[in-house]
């Protein structure tokens, strides 16, 4: 039997039309996506099927619409039961929380009713103290780190927050700091440095406040321990009791994403010899594509529409 590692994507992916032929062909999906838009109290799918895209693109929207399509993905493939040869999960920050959905510790819509309140949180934060993130490619991960550091001055800073492969690495902070490194890594030798549209310095110290405020709503929340391991951004260990669940999801808030450990650690799980297929369910296929470059052989499948679903389904 193929054991199954689950792959939720992050801020990013999200486009409008998502999901869309996804309710449309799976009453599953679709009442994964009513659900959510119940418990927010908005029509979100709505906005991710229709636009418009700045509305959608806006933080505290982007979190919850790929949650939603993830998870909708997951009940389409039958939900727990999905669940039945998975070895592990992942999640691309706010992907974590829809990996946590697939490992059966958090409903879909208390999920959704989390990232939102995180992509608030965010987004205030990135308000009251602005900062910028920016992409470094071609360069290796511990030179983006000492850039960061030698850019890192007089109160204003940058740290390395999505080590997403080994030549690749998106760094966050105060824009002076953040515009200093990058020319520290160019120096270094990077390919190109690419300053990315986002609200704030996420997974970063300014990021500070939000974590406060997130651990709360983390607290309340119901979760179960998870009925396998999820691999935690900030630490890159499998996490198996709620407990450290709240907790390194607050953390991986000002901590980097540390998704090369991540997948180095997921391809542990299933043992040697043992035969593992990486599944993404939700939009894109960037975490697929990462994949490949961290762990070269690695059995990956992108899921993220009816036509995929589907085939996916009939293979199985």
């Amino acid at each position: 039997m193929v054991a199954t590692i689950w792959l939720c994507p992050g801020q990013g992916a999200q486009k409008v039309g998502m999901g869309k032929d996804v309710a449309a062909a799976f009453p599953a999906a679709r009442d994964t996506f009513q659900a959510i838009d119940d418990a927010l109290g908005v029509a979100l799918s709505k906005l991710m099927f229709d636009g418009p895209e700045d509305e959608l693109t806006a933080t505290q929207n982007a979190q919850p619409a790929i949650l939603a399509h993830s998870a909708a993905v997951f009940a389409a493939l039958g939900g727990g039961a999905a669940a039945t040869g998975a070895i592990g999960a992942a999640g691309h920050s706010l992907g974590e929380y829809s990996a946590y959905v697939t490992a059966g510790a958090l409903e879909a819509p208390e999920a959704a009713k989390l990232v939102r309140r995180r992509g608030e949180l965010m987004q205030k934060a990135g308000e009251d103290r602005p900062g910028m993130m920016a992409a470094v490619l071609g360069l290796a991960t511990a030179q983006v780190e000492a850039a960061c550091k030698e850019a890192s001055q007089q109160g204003s800073v940058a740290v390395p927050a999505n080590l997403n492969a080994p030549d690749q690495t998106v760094i966050s902070g105060d824009p002076d700091a953040v515009a200093r490194a990058g020319e520290a890594c160019k120096a270094r030798g990077a390919k190109r440095v690419i300053p990315l549209k986002v609200s704030g310095a996420f997974h970063s110290p300014l990021m500070g406040p939000a974590k406060n405020h997130l651990q709360l709503a983390l607290e309340k929340a119901p979760f179960q321990d998870p009925a396998f391991p999820v691999i935690a951004n900030a630490t890159a260990e499998a996490v198996s009791d709620t407990g450290r669940a709240r907790r390194l999801l607050a953390d991986q808030l000002t901590a980097p994403v540390r998704w090369v450990e991540c997948m180095q650690h997921a391809a542990r799980l299933a043992g040697e010899g043992a035969e593992v297929r990486f599944v993404e369910i939700g939009p894109g296929t960037v975490l697929a594509g990462l994949l490949k470059r961290i762990v070269p052989g690695a059995n990956v499948v992108s899921l993220g529409t009816a036509n995929e679903v589907a085939k996916f389904m009939e293979a199985a």
